[in-house]
């Protein structure tokens, strides 16, 4: 009985490690307070037009950019390790526009090394038809690693960056005023995708401008899949434990003789 109550302790121990609330543990997809709260700041109301002039947006801000047709807007965000982000924006048209040809707005998302980054899912491309006026897109990015191989395309820590602009569209569609919004949601996909291994730094520009998250960048050398290693442990200690009580025997009876 003793050796039951031990094994029941033990696994108590082991269900109230899997429920506390570590540091840095996050349920899958869940939002991040930047993502739910905003930030402090205003959101910017007006975009760069090339990467080096690209505006800082925080996960959570709405910007805002008023513009021509035909110009090409661009948007810098941080995204830290085992972040899974998304990228939306709104394309407000002219009415003057309205009974045109079909146009074509395009979504670019590009990491810190400037690398074209697919999107998981989403509309990044999308084709507006004559009288509509307006367009969505958006692009769920793939969720970022803390290290790869140098071969690898996969997203790696640092500054991201977002372009939007009209790929298509009648000639005398270009110059006329569009007002774009852009949005950045981002969500802790937990341990499932931890690696071992870390960047040095993470990629961020030179210019100056303060592209990193509001916690700061990630040490990445903690995640939950310790927790589930150690608790992992436990639990085989505990079975070896139980196993050996149960198969090892009474020793001999009382009744049988020595050197019998």
């Amino acid at each position: 009985m003793r050796t039951v109550r031990v094994l029941t302790a033990g696994l108590l121990a082991a269900a109230a490690l899997f429920t506390l609330p570590f540091p840095g543990v996050a349920a899958a997809d869940s939002p991040s307070p930047s993502a739910s709260t905003g930030d402090e700041g205003a959101a910017p109301t007006e975009a760069g037009t090339s990467f080096r002039t690209a505006t800082v947006i925080r996960p959570g801000q709405r910007a805002t950019a008023q513009a021509s047709t035909g110009d090409y807007l661009y948007w810098q965000f941080p995204a830290d390790a085992g972040q899974r982000a998304t990228v939306r924006a709104t394309v407000e048209l002219p009415r003057s526009t309205a009974g045109r040809g079909t146009r074509t707005w395009r979504l670019d998302v590009y990491d810190g090394l400037r690398r074209r980054q697919a999107c998981r899912y989403g509309s990044d491309t999308r084709a507006v038809p004559a009288g509509a006026s307006s367009v969505e897109l958006s692009c769920a990015l793939r969720t970022v690693r803390a290290w790869s191989e140098p071969w690898a395309n996969d997203p790696l820590p640092g500054a991201y960056y977002v372009r939007l602009t009209v790929v298509t569209a009648p000639a005398e569609d270009l110059g006329e005023p569009a007002e774009a919004a852009v949005e950045v949601v981002t969500a802790d996909s937990g341990g499932a995708t931890a690696v071992d291994g870390r960047l040095a730094a993470p990629l961020v520009p030179v210019s100056g401008r303060d592209v990193e998250p509001d916690g700061g960048w990630a040490s990445g050398w903690w995640s939950s899949r310790i927790l589930w290693t150690a608790c992992g442990a436990v639990l085989a200690a505990l079975a070896g434990i139980w196993g050996h009580r149960l198969t090892r025997g009474g020793g001999r009876p009382a009744q049988v003789p020595p050197g019998a």
